[in-house]
């Protein structure tokens, strides 16, 4: 097992590619902390971990508090006495153009998508400069990398956790810690909802997805989860301050 005996703390792992992304981990010997507000979420990724015979607990947390949030991340280090892997996945989707968007739902987007990054980053790196090893995984977005058709909180913001990502790895590599950020492309949750909604519903993101996306389907979120097992484990020990990619191919076309 890649990451046997190893703590990786994953936010918004209570549904989809944070879900998935936890229970790879989990298959592969870590030990999971499970972050997310929707507690019967985080419960739920808790049980099917532990039905595979994994290790998981789950704490109910709002991740754009920061004191809370930084309390959550020193109490699993003090119950496991280390922290070797941070996934930063807590996301949102707030849609509309500069016109349109509502300044309050830009304020949430940068509070979740951005600061809360930061914040968990802030809190985890102590414990992992003073183990002189680490992994920080930041979620952005394909949408980090492109033109996203009136998004603009959004797609602000996935641009920004990439620029945070750079900043924390050049700054941070000199202590065995690596920090990259995994770009998903369409990937088939809820997640999307505002993005349906706004493009014009089902129908219409299914035209968009088959005239957009080389591959020409949506992703799995088993898919994604290959990719976040590579960049938080060792197959990945010469990579940090990198942005990859999972996207069909729409970056490209």
């Amino acid at each position: 097992m890649i990451l046997k005996d190893q703590v990786a703390i994953v936010t918004g792992a209570g549904s989809g590619i944070g879900r998935a992304g936890a229970m790879i981990m989990a298959r592969e010997g870590a030990r999971i902390a499970i972050l997310d507000r929707d507690a019967d979420g985080a419960a739920m990724t808790a049980a099917l971990i532990a039905a595979e015979g994994g290790d998981a607990e789950a704490s109910a947390i709002d991740v754009t508090d920061d004191d809370r949030l930084t309390a959550a991340i020193d109490a699993i280090h003090h119950r496991h006495g280390r922290i070797d892997i941070l996934h930063n996945h807590a996301g949102l989707q707030v849609e509309g153009n500069l016109e349109d968007v509502s300044l309050d739902g830009f304020d949430r987007s940068w509070e979740l998508n951005v600061r809360s990054h930061l914040v968990a980053a802030r809190a985890a790196m102590p414990h992992m400069r003073r183990a002189g090893r680490g992994v920080i995984l930041n979620t952005s977005s394909s949408s980090g990398i492109l033109y996203d058709r009136d998004m603009v909180a959004y797609a602000t913001t996935k641009h920004a956790v990439i620029a945070m990502t750079r900043q924390i790895a050049g700054d941070y590599g000199r202590y065995g810690i690596r920090v990259n950020a995994l770009c998903p492309g369409w990937v088939d949750t809820p997640f999307n909802e505002p993005f349906i909604r706004q493009i014009g519903g089902r129908t219409a993101i299914e035209d968009y997805i088959r005239r957009r996306v080389p591959l020409g389907r949506w992703a799995d979120v088993e898919e994604i989860a290959e990719p976040i097992l590579f960049l938080v484990s060792s197959r990945s020990s010469y990579v940090t301050g990198q942005i990859l990619v999972c996207d069909g191919g729409e970056t490209i076309a």
